[in-house]
């Protein structure tokens, strides 16, 4: 059922629903007025008509038909289903192949800005600098590593990875590209490097369903340590140079264990660390930066606890560091004597951080106390200094502080240096940096700023910048203009949205094609970042916005708060919101308005279409969550249970009124709907592919319109779709040929493509 997964760039993740069960020249602004292609041709097929099967479902004297229910199929071997699922993929491959010339032009396009052969920001840890290596014309990255000669010199933000003939050579540990050989879906979920940089382990998805076999090599040699982990989650960390900390999942896909693993013994002797039998709850770790204790944290969408392991004697177990309290979250972390501690409490609901002594955890000092108006949502500590991540108005921000000595008593912090960001909305992540140094490492993108790693002093607050993605092609982001808006609800709630478009193509008259991007679930902030694939759509006069709805967290926990259980129609009225809201200010038309969300931003497209069908030209809904209440009342489907304190029980009347009231499938009517273009992966663990199915065999049968409902399911993959980087510019060219032609922004590019 659902879980946490929100798939945009690399830095930002998402939740939805799951089960086991059951290179061409710009097209010229001139282009945007040209000719309309044809929709069809003689070949056109029609769309596929799934049979009828009544499945009746009676609760609370209320009495549901589900026509498609039959579509789930939990092994996803049915014949008759899978003919179906490639019924309607040949169906969407002929309403596009009048497109096919284009969308390979576009595609073209979109990966001829991409630097093919590069490398990620270099990282140094310990003896060695440590990066990702893309090599031209392969899917996959390569994970290698540099030695440093002088590693004994303390670091600066101003070193450089030496790569002279006279330096220590390049080691490739492990080449994604030839492990993915012979596999239609391939997908690293953790990639670990021993205290002693003698080992690597990794966690390795070659289907798509989130279920991995952990891999212990030799960094040198590449040789296989002992035999592999199977049926792992992604957790998974070390605890020492002789043992392995990992977690496994029940039937229903829930993480609920976690195990100590020694090198050179059998899986089957493993010991279990921590079962968590909560269903409500899954189980995940988390390391400290210092690497002295990794925390078993049990979560909820509530409520958060843990105990912690001493990496230094992992084989005593782990030891309680917070009892469970509902309403209580916490984050840990260590350095010296004293746990750091992110508190979240009802009353505190934008987070407290505290410390306390590592022998008595119940002696709290408050270091930063909760403040109403802004949020901490990421602490990271080293050995001289604490880097805050926090969000205020909308926008997140880096506070940093220096820490007095180990050995000196902990008290309120003050005088903290905040880093500075020019952009007027965009992202900000942490990256892994060195504990023991004074650099802090960042990542910051926008929606006109392509990815960027930088470098902080802490004690100097000198930002260098290390690498920034290189787009080929002569983008200038001068060429782009970024915007934060409000739009007003009928409550008064003023909700920002993020927008960008092009400054020599866009008057803001109405007359120009804008996407708008939702999500707004599980708190999950959606900030504004850079995408290459997208300036194919700016550089065309298309407006670009994002709205920042309430369930998300861009607002603070309250804003989660007030759009989800008995409050989530506040995310679909929010959307629509600022989806009059740009109309009314001309940065588009009805006409011109399309929209798209994945996963649990799925679901928000498909309430949206239900409620205000006549706002959208086209919608775009990817692996979305449109069957929530009948999901939501299946406890045998994977993560259902997890979700209860996210969506609400529907076994409880309330609930399941207020839910089937927004669901998108129940919701379902006869009216006119603009074009819908559905995708999903039949593997995928979260949102399960007949989701999707039964909603687009509804609205088929039930709309009035002639406009087009395509669907398409990736059958070797699953929730986050296809695994190589070239595929995914693929699927969003096509996903963009859908938009284009819908809108009839298609050139006339020869009588071929008609």
């Amino acid at each position: 059922m659902l879980a946490f997964a929100y798939l945009s760039t690399t830095h930002c993740c998402f939740l939805s629903l799951s089960t086991t069960s059951g290179k061409s020249p710009l097209l010229p602004a001139a282009t945007l007025d040209i000719f309309s292609m044809s929709s069809a041709g003689s070949s056109m097929k029609s769309p596929p008509v799934a049979k009828k099967v009544n499945h009746v479902m009676e609760l609370f004297g209320d009495v549901r038909v589900d026509h498609h229910y039959w579509l789930r199929d939990d092994s996803r071997s049915n014949s008759e289903i899978l003919s179906h699922l490639k019924e309607e993929n040949a169906y969407t491959d002929s309403y596009m192949a009048g497109t096919k010339q284009f969308e390979q032009q576009l595609f073209t396009e979109i990966r001829g800005r991409i630097k093919e052969d590069d490398i990620s920001a270099p990282r140094r840890k310990g003896p060695y600098y440590y990066y990702t290596r893309t090599l031209e014309g392969k899917e996959y990255v390569q994970h290698c590593r540099r030695f440093i000669p002088n590693n004994e010199v303390p670091p600066t933000v101003h070193d450089v990875m030496p790569t002279g003939p006279n330096d220590p050579p390049e080691h490739v540990i492990l080449d994604e590209n030839v492990k993915a050989h012979g596999h239609e879906y391939y997908s690293i979920g953790a990639f670990r490097v021993s205290p002693s940089h003698k080992l690597v382990a990794y966690a390795e998805d070659t289907k798509g369903d989130e279920i991995y076999t952990v891999y212990i090599i030799d960094v040198e040699t590449r040789a296989p340590v002992g035999k592999p982990l199977t049926g792992a989650t992604s957790s998974l960390e070390w605890a020492g140079n002789d043992f392995l900390v990992y977690g496994t999942m029940n039937d229903v896909h829930r993480a609920d264990k976690v195990w100590l693993h020694k090198l050179g013994t059998d899986q089957s002797s493993d010991s279990c660390l921590y079962h968590e039998k909560d269903e409500k709850f899954c189980v995940e770790l988390q390391a400290s930066e210092d690497e002295k204790y990794l925390f078993i944290m049990s979560d909820g969408r509530n409520t958060r606890f843990g105990s912690y392991i001493d990496v230094s004697m992992p084989e005593d177990g782990a030891k309680v560091l917070t009892p469970r309290v509902d309403g209580i979250d916490i984050s840990p972390s260590h350095r010296g004597n004293h746990f750091f501690i992110r508190r979240r409490t009802d009353e505190l609901f934008n987070s407290e951080l505290l410390a306390c002594p590592v022998d008595d955890v119940s002696a709290t000092t408050v270091l930063i106390p909760h403040r109403e108006s802004i949020k901490i949502w990421d602490a990271q500590l080293f050995a001289d200094h604490l880097a805050v991540y926090e969000r205020e108005n909308g926008l997140p921000k880096i506070t940093v502080y220096h820490l007095p000595a180990v050995d000196e008593p902990l008290t309120s912090l003050k005088g903290g240096r905040v880093v500075d960001f020019i952009d007027p909305v965009y992202c900000v992540d942490s990256e892994e940096s060195e504990f023991s140094s004074s650099i802090l490492r960042f990542s910051y993108s926008s929606l006109r700023t392509p990815w960027s790693v930088y470098e902080y002093d802490m004690n100097t607050g000198i930002s260098v910048l290390k690498k920034i993605d290189t787009v080929m092609g002569g983008f200038d982001s001068s060429n782009y203009v970024t915007e934060r808006k409000w739009a007003t609800a009928s409550d008064g709630t003023r909700i920002p949205l993020s927008i960008v478009y092009r400054r020599d193509l866009v008057k803001l008259d109405g007359s120009h094609p804008l996407l708008l991007h939702g999500y707004g679930s599980y708190e999950m902030s959606i900030d504004p970042t850079f995408r290459t694939s997208r300036l194919s759509l700016l550089d065309r006069g298309f407006i670009y916005a994002i709205a920042h709805v309430r369930g998300g967290g861009e607002m603070g926990r309250q804003w989660y708060e007030n759009g989800k259980l008995l409050k989530k129609k506040n995310t679909f009225t929010d959307f629509i919101t600022c989806a009059e809201y740009l109309i009314e200010q001309k940065y588009c038309s009805k006409g011109k308005l399309c929209i798209d969300g994945r996963s649990a931003g799925g679901l928000l497209i498909g309430s949206v279409l239900n409620m205000r069908p006549d706002l959208f030209k086209a919608a775009i809904a990817e692996v979305p969550f449109v069957d929530v209440l009948t999901t939501m009342l299946d406890p045998s489907i994977p993560l259902t249970t997890e979700e209860w304190e996210e969506w609400g029980d529907p076994r409880e009347e309330e609930f399941y009124f207020y839910i089937k009231s927004y669901s998108p499938v129940d919701n379902v009517k006869p009216q006119n709907y603009p074009h819908v273009l559905v995708t999903t992966g039949l593997h995928d663990p979260r949102v399960m592919y007949s989701e999707p199915a039964k909603f687009v065999a509804k609205l088929r049968d039930m709309k009035t319109d002639e406009n087009v409902v395509l669907f398409k399911c990736e059958l070797c993959a699953g929730h986050s779709s296809k695994s190589g980087r070239f595929e995914t510019l693929q699927e969003e060219a096509f996903t963009y040929t859908f938009l284009m032609k819908v809108l009839d922004m298609i050139p006339d590019v020869g009588a071929g493509q008609n």
